[in-house]
């Protein structure tokens, strides 16, 4: 079997299954929060504290929960290929799954980072930021997220990886968040690109695409069989 570079593409959808709520509910709040009062560094400027603690409140979440069989499955494929992981989502789900590359587009929820200097990173012990935490440079520390309106730091080593791609397969995603919905449109002529979504609403999507109406456990498990043949 000739082995493939293969990237995975993935966001909420995937994390669903391991029951965490995906980004935002039908009724457009996130955990009964308005995304602008919690996701946004005009939200930190203005409340701190409540911002402080929705993300401990999401941390707890995330590591009460457990990685699920689409996460597995993409361990199991590095059996076969290499597989790098690119992910929307914050929590760890991948890392505690196995998989040995994963690249966080949007931060990672385990880990804190200066509210001046967002190279500075710290990991968290525990499930919770105190307010009054702060950094070697003396600032509080915030969660380490990338929140609406800050610039994505890992875009071009994730665009850097999608156009090596032989194969993309995208995961849970709504492709409807910038710059991150660009990668499925930056692969090579020849990459073959699989998408996996049951509620997508799909157009406009790349030659050389197969959708797969799935959800992600059942989807990747389908992908991951047709690419170990």
């Amino acid at each position: 079997m000739q082995k493939l570079k293969i990237v995975a593409f993935t966001g909420a959808g995937i994390s669903a299954e391991s029951g965490l709520k995906t980004f935002r509910g039908d009724d457009g709040l996130w955990e009964g929060y308005r995304v602008e009062d919690v996701a946004t560094p005009e939200a930190w400027n203005r409340n701190p504290e409540m911002v402080q603690k929705f993300y401990n409140l999401r941390r707890k979440q995330c590591i009460n929960a457990q990685p699920n069989a689409a996460h597995k499955a993409l361990v199991d494929l590095e059996k076969y290929h290499e597989v790098k992981i690119i992910t929307q989502n914050i929590d760890d789900l991948h890392e505690r799954a196995g998989s040995t590359f994963v690249v966080h587009l949007h931060g990672e929820i385990r880990k804190a980072q200066s509210s001046i200097q967002p190279d500075l990173i710290y990991p968290i012990e525990g499930d919770t930021i105190e307010m009054g935490k702060k950094c070697s440079m003396g600032s509080q520390l915030r969660p380490h997220v990338v929140w609406f309106g800050e610039s994505v730091p890992k875009m071009v080593e994730a665009i850097n990886l999608t156009k090596q791609a032989d194969v993309l397969i995208v995961i849970g995603t709504s492709l409807q968040v910038y710059p991150a919905a660009q990668l499925v449109y930056e692969t090579k002529e020849t990459c073959k690109k699989y998408v996996i979504d049951p509620n997508t609403d799909l157009f406009n999507l790349p030659k050389n695409t197969t959708v797969i109406n799935e959800n992600a456990t059942s989807g990747v498990g389908m992908v991951v069989e047709i690419l170990t043949k």
